[in-house]
């Protein structure tokens, strides 16, 4: 732990909610509250502030790796204030930071909005899992929170490599092994080929970057791990075409059978404040993996993943527009902002009125 330059700023962002801050030289300060950015206006960030605080927060490590690429990640935890995610960068050749709020306590599946689907998910003993969505999202939580589900109900030996360690998980009934890249491996790569020979149930990776961490996860699932990452994707469907374009035409249809067989899920995730009192709420397309996704992937029917998951209720499946209608419908989050985050909003405009379209026959011919 540590007490830097910036404890004041990291304060103010803690007492008011914030869920990220931006740190500019030259600039003022702004927190991100609530999805909204709000500024700290009487505040700013001078070359000789932003020296000393980096001194104080980067290693030498970080601070070689940020003047040879510009870029650096690594956490930072302040004294009795909290622990960050921090990527420190360059903009218009001044510094940056941008430091993400890491809460030591994983909040539980309920307390946190997801549906019950979300803990059947965790329960299953063995493919891909993929949580989805933008930036600040909150994919990482949500994965935190299935891992912790697992912790408490299902004794598992868990490996996570992340880039840097965000929750740091307490063994219940679980077996956790947290290793952090540039610290205890050398790329994400090489620790999930090292993973498969510490015996893991299950391996959390951070994300999904490219071909050869997708083949290692397909490599896991079908010896049967569970394999749970994330992706920068807003659906279901464009999830399945960002990972097929990892790989040439001709290799494609190998790896959406592939996919046909070894997917178990993917959960897209968008976040919306609430319609009553401070704080968000998730919004989630969930996919699971049933007779008629399977057949789709294995036919390449991509475009019409979203019929499937509107018409798969039962298996715990939602469209977007079908979780925002339902979240309106019980006052978490109002119809304007529902009709903003749609996929749909023409569609969900009639849904909100009561008129719903069948649009799920003739998916299987």
């Amino acid at each position: 732990m540590a007490v830097t330059k910036f404890r004041a700023i990291l304060e103010t962002g803690i007492q008011a909610g914030a869920s990220d801050w931006h740190i500019r030289e030259g600039s003022t300060v702004s927190l991100r509250v609530d999805s909204k950015l709000v500024e700290i206006a009487d505040f700013l960030v001078t070359k000789e502030f932003f020296d000393a605080a980096a001194e104080e927060m980067c290693s030498s490590k970080d601070l070689k790796r940020y003047d040879e690429t510009g870029d650096a990640d690594f956490a930072h935890a302040e004294d009795d204030v909290g622990r960050f995610r921090v990527n420190m960068h360059k903009q218009r050749n001044l510094r940056a930071m941008t430091l993400r709020h890491i809460k030591d306590e994983v909040p539980d599946i309920e307390k946190l909005g997801l549906p019950e689907v979300i803990t059947n998910i965790a329960s299953e003993e063995r493919g891909i899992i993929l949580v989805t969505g933008t930036t600040g999202s909150g994919k990482s939580t949500t994965l935190a929170c299935m891992l912790e589900y697992m912790n408490r109900n299902i004794p598992r030996h868990i490996i996570t490599i992340e880039d840097p360690i965000e929750y740091n998980f307490v063994d219940k009934k679980c077996i956790f092994e947290q290793r952090e890249v540039g610290l205890d491996c050398i790329t994400f790569d090489s620790a999930l080929i090292g993973a498969l020979r510490q015996d893991p149930d299950v391996i959390c990776v951070g994300e999904m970057r490219n071909r050869d961490s997708f083949d290692m996860a397909l490599t896991a699932a079908q010896t049967g791990h569970m394999v749970m990452s994330t992706a920068h994707t807003s659906n279901a469907s464009q999830t399945i075409q960002r990972i097929l374009d990892f790989y040439p035409a001709e290799e494609r249809k190998q790896v959406r059978l592939s996919l046909a067989s070894c997917l178990t899920a993917i959960i897209c995730q968008r976040l919306m404040p609430r319609a009553v009192g401070k704080g968000v709420a998730p919004g989630l397309e969930v996919m699971v993996n049933n007779a008629i996704v399977r057949k789709l992937l294995e036919e390449d029917k991509i475009s019409s993943l979203e019929q499937a998951i509107e018409g798969g209720a039962s298996d715990g499946m939602m469209t977007f527009n079908q979780c925002l209608l339902g979240l309106v419908n019980e006052g978490v989050i109002t119809e304007e902002v529902a009709m903003e985050r749609a996929t749909n909003p023409e569609a969900l405009k009639m849904n909100l009125k009561g008129i719903f379209l069948n649009t799920g026959g003739g998916l299987i011919g």
